[in-house]
């Protein structure tokens, strides 16, 4: 029985600088009433972090690549050029958009959501975690919405 409102109990509460010593193995080790405790919740928010700080750092190197102007008078080297530069104009627009979600998930994790299915409420878990910290839905919700995109074409 996970639910957001469940208080966390002493044994299950640890302090933030221990959380940072977990790994991914110590959080698959743990069991269903530690989910989503002080540690776990430390953890994502690390990860989320340093993937916030990449994305932020990405952006700022293609900012000053863009800035450098090559004159180059071959019509078709100028073509190659600027196909590159749509094409990573393209990526960052991605990763805007996932920057975006990123921060929506950090301040989830500070609101006390993180971690728990918009649609359902249930947990969406720490292995679905692991591969998508941006996740707002269990496997299942997101499995209907997908099928529902396929039927309905929404």
């Amino acid at each position: 029985m996970n639910t957001k409102s469940k208080k966390e109990s002493p044994e299950n509460t640890k302090s933030e600088d221990s959380a940072a010593l977990l790994s991914e193995q110590d959080l698959l080790k743990m069991g269903e009433n530690d989910y989503m405790n002080a540690a776990q919740r430390a953890f994502f928010k690390a990860k989320l972090q340093q993937i916030e700080r990449d994305l932020i750092k990405n952006a700022g190197e293609t900012t000053e690549h863009l800035r450098e102007t090559t004159l180059v008078p071959d019509p078709a080297d100028r073509a190659t050029i600027e196909e590159e530069h749509a094409l990573e104009l393209r990526t960052r627009d991605r990763e805007r958009k996932l920057l975006k979600k990123v921060q929506q998930s950090i301040a989830s994790i500070d609101t006390g959501d993180y971690g728990w299915c918009v649609e359902t409420g249930e947990p969406i878990g720490v292995q679905r975690l692991l591969a998508r910290p941006t996740a707002t839905l269990s496997l299942e919700a997101q499995q209907r919405r997908e099928l529902k995109q396929k039927l309905y074409g929404e």
